[in-house]
């Protein structure tokens, strides 16, 4: 049984949007390219064809992926979400003492995370480590690479 998915009301339209934009227009732009390359003939040595076949089940296997998320997904209500703990859909501010610096992360779910934009995840080792915690609270990360930063709870938002 597929455990339930818990998404932020933003994570869930972008996934919505996603979702929408692949079946009705990437779907279309495909089926154009497979009929072009098509075109070319022989489809045992078309690479194109092949090239855009590949491409095409990337795609249905993303959309597949999209429904069985939007299946299973629960939306948090963020007005239940308190601020004196670290929750999915907290923004915390944290003093990295690695880094010397205060870094701010958004906890998202892990259909969600993009660590670029500071979303990380609640299964990443970071977001793991910082849920349930609160203002004041030192938490020490074990990273992947055999590190272990410590991190200082500082601010806690939505």
């Amino acid at each position: 049984m597929q455990k339930e998915i818990l998404l932020t009301a933003q994570g869930l339209k972008a996934l919505e949007d996603e979702l929408d934009f692949l079946k009705t227009v990437k779907r279309k732009e495909m089926a154009e390219k497979i009929a072009l390359a098509r075109s070319y003939g022989d489809l045992s040595e078309n690479s194109e064809y092949d090239d855009a076949k590949n491409e095409q089940a990337q795609m249905e296997a993303r959309i597949a992926d999209i429904e069985v998320t939007l299946k299973h997904a629960k939306v948090i209500d963020e007005s239940e979400i308190s601020n004196e703990n670290v929750h999915i859909g907290s923004v915390v501010t944290v003093y990295n003492g690695m880094l010397e610096e205060n870094v701010t992360y958004n906890i998202v779910s892990a259909s969600e995370s993009d660590p670029e934009d500071n979303k990380i995840s609640d299964e990443s080792p970071v977001g793991k480590a910082l849920l349930g915690k609160k203002v004041g609270d030192r938490v020490a990360v074990d990273l992947p690479n055999g590190t272990q930063i410590f991190l200082d709870v500082k601010e806690i938002t939505r």
